[in-house]
């Protein structure tokens, strides 16, 4: 796989019972990239660790006055040269395309996965994780994937170092053979401090950038109700811990890193000190220990890589382990369905709650309770948060039809839609029939002062479709933000459109326009509204009570407000003691009447 060939046109299905098997599945689908870096890396670090032998020769050959063995010492020398430059051009370029490319992987499952869950990834899991898996989490997911390559060819250079010492100066090279598993594996034992004060970090990084999050997207409510300072000092002392936990971190890795660099030291000088001891007995010559000498020093070079696959594991471990758990959330239903792809058309039915939707009306849905009004929204929707019944359109289960089919008949829009950055031309270029022109759809959303706003803000642009909006709307008022999204739902023109309270942001005047404008522009297509709204209500098709999980009242608005005691106490807000209150007055009314009536007569 090549950087140039990427996206993958099929990430692949990943292992994701844990962090660990996460990696491991990784590393295994890139197997040809990592043996081209492992080849690389061999060529690289044998080149780097030949030359001490030359230069044994060298010093030989010099003090032995043989031009012959000198001028081939200088050829070998010459080869090695080549070896490093080749070895390190292609190592760094294998290196980069595997780190890349193991990011890429990790982005499109998230993505794939974001898609398939849709809004109900962020009931599952918060929305900063999915951020900090997304950016931060697949660059170290990455950087682990890359170092194996490199840390085995590394290993097993130095393992090959060992043995050619042991055949050069066997006094010598028993020295090294002995002390460079002591200096590889002496930081072993602080690896799973390092590790935990790791993950302290990083979850508490997690914690403070999901609060960043938060604090940001609730900003301007924030303003509105004086709590910016509080939520300012909350992230300050997240941020603050996170400071400190980074501190305790460096300062174990610092200690590996002092204990990297002492103990090659200690032994190079036991060599220096061995080996000079032993050229004085005459047991070996100038040459040989300025090879031992040489060997030693340069195999600070490969031993470094222990360092960092330690340090790379440590972090990659609680990253690939957050993006295990993202990408172990499985859908409800199956996404492949067991039908043919196709967009039934008819009546929308969902069994668990007997709510009906007639084709091509306007049914407004009215459910005192706002959350299980968002659960009823995403299962009319075909994306049930739990398993249960299957809603019918025109007789066929959602469940049933591909995942694409039906996010094609049944679109649902969010209680809290997001607007992408970007001009409104791009927000607005969405997969659609092609039948509901975008000037149209704005209209009926009512959206014309936030085209006069996007004119006033663009400075290079006079027409509103290249205005750009930003990162997810923020410099447009809650109510702008809802009407564009509407738009956008209104230009996709489904065969099903669920809205979920659509107008909770505007103002009663726009309220009753834009209900106006969703009946003439869905006129033969069937919408279901989740609201309390009793301009968007009058305007309904068809109202539906839900209580306690059940439909239990059908009918025309008017009439609901007058026979229903429970729907008229959702819509006007009413109490149960104003209830009472009501029906009582309403009796003694009643009685009064007929008084009046008996005694007139």
């Amino acid at each position: 796989m090549q950087i140039q060939d990427l996206p993958y046109s099929d990430p692949g299905v990943p292992d994701a019972r844990s962090g660990p098997r996460f990696l491991w599945w990784l590393w295994r689908n890139q197997l040809g990239g990592q043996l081209k870096s492992l080849a690389w890396g061999l060529l690289h670090f044998v080149s780097v660790s030949a030359l001490p032998f030359c230069v044994g020769l060298a010093v030989q050959a010099v003090v032995d006055r043989s031009g012959t063995r000198l001028a081939l010492t200088g050829g070998l020398m010459l080869l090695c040269g080549t070896g490093i430059a080749v070895g390190d051009t292609f190592l760094h370029r294998t290196a980069v395309t595997n780190w890349i490319t193991a990011a890429a992987r990790v982005q499109q499952l998230l993505a794939r996965k974001a898609s398939q869950l849709g809004s109900a990834l962020t009931r599952r899991v918060a929305a900063g994780e999915v951020v900090a898996v997304s950016t931060g989490d697949v660059e170290k997911i990455g950087w682990f994937v890359e170092a194996v390559s490199r840390f085995t060819a590394a290993a097993l250079t130095v393992v090959v170092v060992c043995v050619g010492l042991l055949v050069y100066q066997p006094a010598l090279g028993v020295i090294v053979a002995v002390g460079l598993p002591v200096v590889a594996l002496a930081a072993l034992p602080l690896l799973p401090r390092a590790t935990r004060r790791a993950d302290v970090q990083r979850e508490k990084a997690g914690r403070a950038t999901e609060l960043a999050s938060d604090t940001v997207a609730g900003l301007r409510v924030l303003r509105g109700i004086g709590g910016e300072e509080l939520f300012l000092d909350r992230y300050r002392r997240a941020s603050q811990e996170v400071r400190h936990a980074a501190v305790r971190s460096a300062r174990m890795w610092s200690l590996i890193s002092a204990i990297q660099v002492l103990l090659p030291g200690l032994l190079l000088i036991a060599v220096v000190w061995h080996g000079v001891h032993l050229a004085r007995q005459g047991r070996i010559t100038v040459g040989e220990l300025v090879t031992v000498y040489s060997a030693v020093m340069i195999l600070n070079y490969p031993l470094r890589h222990f360092e960092e696959i330690a340090m790379a594991y440590s972090f990659s471990r609680p990253s690939a382990k957050r993006a295990a758990r993202v990408l172990s959330l499985e859908r409800a239903t199956d996404t492949d369905g067991t039908r043919a792809a196709e967009v039934p058309t008819g009546d929308l039915y969902d069994p668990d709650t007997g709510l009906i939707a007639p084709a091509g009306r306007l049914t407004a849905v009215v459910c005192g309770d706002p959350d299980a009004a968002g659960r009823l929204a995403a299962r009319l929707g075909g994306h049930p948060a739990e398993p249960g019944p299957s809603v019918l359109l025109d007789g066929v289960a959602l469940d049933e039809l591909p995942l694409d089919s039906a996010r094609t008949a049944v679109l649902v829009q969010d209680k809290d839609p997001v607007l992408l950055s970007g001009t409104l031309r791009e927000l607005l270029d969405v997969p659609a029939s092609g039948t509901v022109p975008a000037k149209d759809a704005l209209a009926a959303a009512q959206c014309d002062d936030v085209l006069d706003a996007l004119v006033q803000g663009a400075s290079d642009s006079a027409d509103p479709m290249d205005a750009r909006i930003t990162e997810r709307g923020r410099s447009l008022s809650g109510g702008q933000r809802q009407r564009l999204a509407l738009a956008r739902s209104l230009v996709t023109d489904p065969e099903v459109l669920v809205l979920d309270e659509p107008t909770s942001a505007v103002d009663s005047h726009t309220e009753a326009r834009i209900a106006e404008g969703l009946r003439r522009l869905r006129s033969d297509r069937t919408t279901v509204v989740f609201t309390s709204s009793p301009l968007l209500l009058d305007r309904a098709d068809r109202v539906a009570l839900i209580h306690e999980g059940a439909v239990v009242a059908v009918g025309l608005h008017r009439e609901l407000l007058d026979d229903e005691p429970r729907y008229r106490s959702v819509v006007t807000r009413e109490t149960d003691e104003e209830l009472a209150a009501a029906d009582v007055g309403a009796l003694v009314g009643a009685r009064q009447k007929r008084e009046d009536i008996e005694e007139s007569t």
